[in-house]
């Protein structure tokens, strides 16, 4: 699948979340004061490894995320710093206090919810099937046998792991960042990935070696995680994100990473 149907699956799936979260209405600018770890300075712990949300481009950390994570900073009137970590270690580092915020395509679930607490959502997501151009594999039932790649910690990986349970897959092989799987992919030593439909999509429009085989509706809400008993950075940020979605900066940061609803 093109950039074309990236956009417009990600842009319908935006609009429903801003609409049943009731965050577009009734909504300030104006954010609290919130206490961190060091004065004046937003310390946010984000993987750089999974465009288009978080990557590296010449020296440069950027992605849809770290626009978010940099306008959530700049509401509470702090300087952001990027804290980089592989998304395995993310919810770990931020319990042990490496950093105030974890901004990384994270999807908001229970199990994750236990350990730190979350933003309101603020985009959504669903896995898909990713495999080489020309593979066989059309969709999820074509897997069974295979060896199929995912990143550690990730949805992607509970989605195999279901999979596997079922009978659907015959082995799954882990890794540390989605890059390393895609490298795998494309060399052969593994027949499809299985991780969020967005960076499956972007890493196959930019390499030009893969495609988006099935897209697998889980409807995930990807959220802030913030430290377990911090309800005034948890305030503050939600609070940060409903006056960018008010005033629409949240829309234009959107647009540069994911393009515009189409006007019907």
């Amino acid at each position: 699948m093109g950039k074309s149907m990236t956009r417009a699956i990600l842009v319908v799936g935006v609009l429903a979340l801003l609409v049943a979260s009731g965050v577009l209405a009734g909504c300030t600018s104006q954010v609290a004061t919130v206490k961190t770890i060091r004065p004046g300075v937003l310390l946010i712990g984000s993987e750089n490894t999974y465009p288009p949300f978080e990557m590296t481009v010449g020296n440069e950390f950027v992605g849809f995320d770290v626009d978010i994570a940099n306008a959530i900073a700049a509401r509470l009137g702090l300087r952001p710093q990027i804290v980089k970590t592989t998304f395995g270690k993310i919810i770990p580092g931020l319990q042990g206090g490496n950093y105030d915020v974890a901004i990384s395509a994270m999807t908001i679930t229970p199990e994750r919810s236990r350990l730190v607490s979350f933003s309101n959502p603020y985009m959504t997501a669903d896995q898909s099937i990713c495999v080489r151009l020309g593979s066989d594999i059309k969709d999820q039932a074509a897997l069974a046998g295979k060896t199929v790649g995912v990143e550690t910690g990730t949805t992607g990986e509970a989605k195999a792991v279901e999979m596997q349970k079922a009978g659907g897959i015959g082995r799954i092989q882990r890794f540390s960042n989605i890059q390393l799987a895609f490298q795998a992919l494309e060399i052969g030593t593994i027949d499809a990935i299985i991780n969020d439909y967005a960076t499956n999509a972007y890493i196959s429009d930019q390499r030009g070696n893969t495609k988006v085989a099935q897209l697998i509706k889980t409807n995930e809400n990807y959220g802030i995680g913030i430290r377990k008993g911090d309800a005034q950075m948890v305030a503050g940020v939600n609070k940060a994100l409903a006056a960018m979605l008010n005033d629409g900066s949240y829309k234009a940061i959107y647009q540069k990473w994911f393009g515009a609803p189409n006007a019907k």
